[in-house]
């Protein structure tokens, strides 16, 4: 039996790179996906955090590096592609955690607000896609994980452009998919629900909304970062070689109720 759920699942000898993995969904994916055998390179903005989480993942035994950047300037997208495989080798699993959500009503976002939005929660996703990606193909394996939003399929909560990039993402991921899976590179979509992380430390602080929140899942909870390693863990190995360009929703039924 273990062999087996080996052979599905492990990931030894495998590369990961995993944006906002500094705390939340993006370190949860991170320490998952290292506890399965990869190696993982964190990036994110804070070096502080980065560097607690590193000795977090380094206490259990998972090989780590990081590399603090500001995904929003395309520059420093550039130093963590040239960067990120000095740690362990080139990358065969990238996960998109990054994230920014500028909450205001729609009529008072600002030229700049959508520049800021576009640029962390699209653009560093497409990127660092466009640099991993034909590399993961030439090498006929990678895994491309990016993560959505409930924002990704439905408007609600001051949608707004972190909306419009979210549904962006759905689409980069179809795109992604249909150039690069006869390479052996997939590339897919989680949709979480509404999790408790620092992001939505905005949300959690309105009376009552939390609660709502949890009332509007089918399983009557709201989301916590652990909830996601199993999709991390899946979606990087080989046991999900035949699911591609998809939208996943781990969201405890929040898109259907």
């Amino acid at each position: 039996m273990s062999s087996y759920l080996d052979t599905l699942f492990s990931l030894h000898g495998r590369v990961a790179l995993v944006t906002g993995a500094s705390s939340g969904i993006g370190y949860a994916m991170a320490e998952a996906i290292g506890r399965a055998g990869a190696a993982v390179i964190l990036v994110a903005r804070r070096p502080e955090d980065l560097a607690k989480a590193v000795r977090a993942l380094q206490g259990q035994g998972v090989r780590a590096a990081a590399i603090s950047a500001d995904l929003g300037d395309r520059a420093a997208v550039a130093r963590v592609c040239a960067e990120a495989p000095r740690a362990f080798g080139e990358i065969d699993i990238l996960v998109n955690d990054a994230a920014n959500n500028i909450r205001k009503p729609m009529a008072e976002l600002t030229p700049d607000d959508y520049d800021q939005t576009i640029a962390v929660n699209l653009t560093a996703p497409f990127l660092l896609g466009q640099h991993f990606g034909p590399r993961m193909a030439e090498r006929r394996w990678g895994r491309i994980i990016n993560i959505g939003s409930q924002q990704s399929i439905s408007a609600f909560g001051d949608s707004g452009v972190y909306g419009a990039a979210k549904a962006g993402i759905c689409g980069l991921t179809r795109s992604q998919a249909e150039a690069w899976s006869q390479y052996g590179v997939t590339s897919n979509t989680i949709i979480p629900g509404f999790v408790l992380t620092p992001m939505t430390a905005s949300v959690q602080a309105v009376p009552g909304r939390v609660e709502a929140l949890a009332a509007r899942s089918m399983i009557g909870r709201n989301g916590v970062p652990t909830d996601f390693a199993g999709a991390a863990v899946f979606l990087s190995g080989d046991a999900s070689a035949y699911i591609t360009g998809q939208t996943i929703c781990v969201d405890g039924g929040f898109s259907v109720h």
